[in-house]
């Protein structure tokens, strides 16, 4: 066989463009045949526990990470978790993780005011960010808010807007707009002062403009361009958005991506998350033992931790489940329904003290009857 036929079409493609164009057809002989003893020697041997090997090797390096938790993304507000913490809550596969945040890189990413102005329209505006004031008037009974023009005229929102969406949100009181004052008028008239209080609170949190879920944006200089680093996250509400490149722009939340490019990316995601933690701790740990995770995360098509919940949970032997954890559930559920385990896999066999079927016991012999 040549050795075209034997590498990956990668290894070879690579290994082409980097011999130089004048050498001999014995020397790239000889270069392809090292290549490809080099390659044979690098594969798995048949039988051999990978799963085991990719636990030891994230498991051990693991216990080594320092306790500096939180990177600081520019700011005191852009908190990420890092380290043991945040690769734990990669593969518990935690649908809701503590610091969401997004890069959002732009397809014109060079003029820094114009980057500015658009990291604000972005930001999630609440009603409190963009008045004067809110005020309670006693005799009429009703709630006068005050917009604040500049504010507006920053973020490129007309009063009009602020309107529409305080009539949507109140819809028991009747809302009027007079220039920068917006009046709001109880419909019905059993309505006491402890209920305008309320209601004042209630607007001051109401969401006006921007992308929902973005609560801090920050301009950063890479390079020759400008990207925008967010705390909080919205992936499908961002993607709709013209001046923003959809083929560059990540979040850190591998059910995010997975919603909304479905679970290859969120695999790509989950491997990239993790070897960004290792890297940031100074640790090195071969990627092909996060990509065999990864992959038995994403195998069913939907993103499952490794808990006793999810990947676990899915294990056809009752003893491989009852070793991991709560085993009386375990037993007692295979008790009732009457489950068989076939004793085909690692943990079962140690259990029972019988031969493991992975290295030298994986070989059956049988014998032929003449």
């Amino acid at each position: 066989m040549s050795p075209e036929d034997i590498l990956p079409k990668k290894i070879f493609e690579d290994a082409k463009q980097e011999i130089p164009e004048k050498t001999s057809a014995s020397t790239i002989k000889k270069i392809m045949e090292a290549l490809v003893d080099e390659y044979e020697k690098a594969l798995v041997e048949p039988g051999e526990s990978v799963g085991l090997v990719a636990a030891e090797s994230i498991g051990e390096p693991s216990t080594q990470m320092t306790l500096n938790t939180f990177h600081l993304a520019g700011v005191a507000e852009m908190n990420v978790t890092m380290g043991l913490p945040r690769i734990i809550e990669i593969l518990d596969g935690r649908k809701t993780i503590s610091t969401p945040m997004m890069e959002i890189y732009l397809k014109k990413a060079t003029d820094e005011k114009k980057i500015r102005s658009l990291a604000r329209q972005i930001k999630e505006m609440t009603l409190k960010e963009l008045i004067k004031d809110i005020t309670i008037n006693v005799m009429d009974t009703r709630v006068e808010i005050r917009l604040n023009k500049a504010s507006l005229k920053e973020i490129g929102v007309d009063e009009e807007k602020i309107h529409k969406n305080i009539s949507k949100s109140v819809k028991t009181y009747e809302a009027k707009l007079d220039g920068d004052l917006i009046t709001l008028k109880p419909k019905t008239k059993d309505v006491d002062l402890n209920t305008l209080y309320l209601l004042r609170e209630k607007l001051k949190g109401l969401y006006v403009a921007g992308v929902k879920g973005i609560k801090q944006v920050l301009p950063v200089r890479r390079d020759d361009e400008y990207v925008i680093i967010t705390a909080g996250s919205n992936l499908k509400d961002i993607f709709a958005l013209e001046f923003v490149d959809t083929t560059r722009t990540i979040c850190n939340d591998p059910f995010e991506i997975s919603g909304v490019l479905g679970v290859e990316a969120a695999r790509q995601s989950i491997v990239e998350e993790i070897f960004k933690v290792i890297e940031a701790q100074g640790l090195n740990i071969d990627i092909r033992h996060v990509m065999l995770i990864s992959d038995t995360m994403c195998t069913t098509g939907e993103i499952r931790g490794i808990t006793r919940f999810g990947v676990v949970s899915e294990k056809p032997s009752v003893l491989a489940r009852v070793a991991f954890e709560t085993p009386i559930k375990h037993i007692i559920s295979a008790s009732l329904i009457g489950e068989n385990d076939e004793l085909n896999s690692v943990i079962e066999n140690v259990m029972l003290n019988q031969p493991v079927p992975i290295g030298t016991g994986l070989p059956k012999l049988g014998m032929k009857n003449k």
